[in-house]
C-alpha cells in the first residue's frame, strides 16, 4: 500500500509497526530516515543484539531472497518482535520467497527492503505487494529543481522546534538549492553544518555563515543575480554571470532554473487579483520576505516585459541543449539573456 514519508513516519512514533516495509525511489533521504528509525527504535540494545539482522542484497548467496525470508518465518529469540533489513536490496535478482511469504506474513517479523531505485511494478512480485494491505510502500523520488527551495524552506521551519534559539535567514533558502541541487542528504548535512559552525553566542544564520561554512559566494550568486536584475543594474548582472561561466560550479542550465521560477511567479502575480503580502505568498507559495521582491520587480518589469522574459529563458534552455545553437557558449548566452530581460 502506498504511503507518504509523513503517515510512514507518524505511525512508527506512535508504535505501529507493519510487517513489511518496501523503501524504494531514486532518493535515499526518505529512505536511510525510515530505516535508521527502525533500526534504532524497534527493537531495545538487548533485543537487538539478538533479533536483528542488516544484510546487503549483493551478499546473498545467488542473488536471491529466500534466505531472509527464511529468517523471517521463524521466532524472535527474545520471544518479542523480529526485525531484519535488507539494504541494496536492487541487487537482490530472485524475489519468488518474498511472493509466497506475502501470502502468510509473520506478525511478529519486520521485514525493510531498502531499493534503490524503482523496481519493475509490472512483475508480479512487486505489483503483489503494492496491493497488500499491510505492506507499507514507499516511492522515495528525486525533487525536481523547482520543488527545493520550497523543501528547504519546510524543512528549516521543522528545525525550529529543535533549534528554538536560532534564526535561519530566508535568504540562504536559494543560495543552497541552487548551490547544492536537489540532493536533500547534502542539503542536510549543510544546514547541520551551518547550525555547528556558528561562532559561540551567534544564533543568527545568514549568508556570511554560509559562504565562510560551504564556500558559497554572498556576492555571486543567483540571489545576488535576481537583485541587480530587479535594480536594472546591468553591470553588476553582467559580473555575477561572467563568474558563473568561468566557474564549474554554476552550470548554465541549472542557474536557469531559479530564474524561470521567479519571473514565471511574477507573471502570476501581474495578474493576482490581490497584491496582498499574505495571499501572495501563499499563492505563490514562497516565504513572505520575498514579497517584496516580486513587487520591487513588477515595477520594473511589465507584463508583457516579463512575458517576453519567459520566453527569452525558455529559448536560452533550449540553446543550451543543443537546440539552434551550434557554437554559443556560456558566457554568450548569459550576455545575450541579461540584454535582453534589461533593455
Amino acid at each position: 500500500m502506498l504511503n507518504t514519508f509523513k503517515n510512514i513516519l507518524s505511525d512508527l512514533n506512535a508504535g505501529n509497526y507493519a510487517p513489511i516495509y518496501i523503501l524504494c525511489g531514486e532518493e535515499s533521504y526518505y529512505i536511510d530516515r525510515i530505516y535508521d528509525f527502525i533500526a534504532e527504535n524497534a527493537l531495545d540494545e538487548m533485543a537487538r543484539e539478538f533479533d536483528q539482522q542488516v544484510v546487503y542484497g549483493r551478499d546473498l548467496q545467488g542473488a536471491d531472497i529466500a534466505p531472509i525470508i527464511g529468517a523471517a518465518r521463524g521466532f524472535a529469540m527474545m520471544g518479542g518482535r523480529k526485525v531484519l533489513i535488507v539494504r541494496e536490496a536492487q541487487a537482490v535478482k530472485k524475489w519468488d520467497a518474498l511472493a509466497a511469504y506475502l501470502d502468510n506474513l509473520m506478525p511478529q517479523t519486520v521485514l525493510v527492503i531498502c531499493y534503490n531505485g524503482k523496481p519493475d511494478k509490472r512483475q508480479g512480485v512487486w505489483k503483489k505487494a503494492m496491493d497488500h494491505p499491510q505492506v507499507v510502500w514507499l516511492q522515495s523520488d528525486k525533487l525536481r529543481d523547482y520543488e527545493v527551495e520550497k523543501w528547504i524552506a519546510a524543512y528549516i521551519t521543522e528545525l525550529k522546534e529543535k533549534y528554538p534559539d536560532i534564526y535561519i535567514d530566508p535568504r540562504i533558502t536559494p543560495l543552497l538549492a541552487d548551490h547544492l541541487g536537489t540532493d536533500l542528504s547534502a542539503i542536510v548535512g549543510a544546514i547541520q553544518k551551518l547550525i555547528d559552525g556558528r561562532p559561540e553566542g551567534n544564533n543568527i544564520i545568514d549568508a556570511a555563515l554560509v559562504e565562510r561554512n560551504i564556500g558559497i559566494s554572498k556576492d555571486f550568486n543567483i540571489i545576488e543575480l535576481q537583485a541587480a536584475l530587479i535594480r536594472g543594474d546591468v553591470k553588476k548582472a553582467n559580473q555575477i554571470t561572467q563568474y558563473f561561466a568561468s566557474s564549474k560550479d554554476h552550470p548554465m542550465i541549472r542557474e536557469l532554473a531559479p530564474l524561470f521560477t521567479f519571473f514565471s511567479n511574477l507573471l502570476m502575480y501581474h495578474y493576482m487579483p490581490s497584491k496582498a503580502p499574505a495571499i501572495v505568498a501563499k499563492e505563490l507559495g514562497i516565504n513572505p520576505y520575498f514579497v517584496k521582491d516580486y513587487e520591487s520587480a513588477a515595477k520594473r518589469f511589465s507584463a508583457g516585459k516579463t512575458f517576453l522574459i519567459v520566453g527569452y529563458l525558455r529559448d536560452t534552455d533550449a540553446r543550451l541543449k543543443g537546440i539552434n545553437n551550434p557554437s554559443a557558449k556560456d558566457a554568450d548566452l548569459w550576455k545575450e539573456l541579461i540584454f535582453k530581460i534589461l533593455h
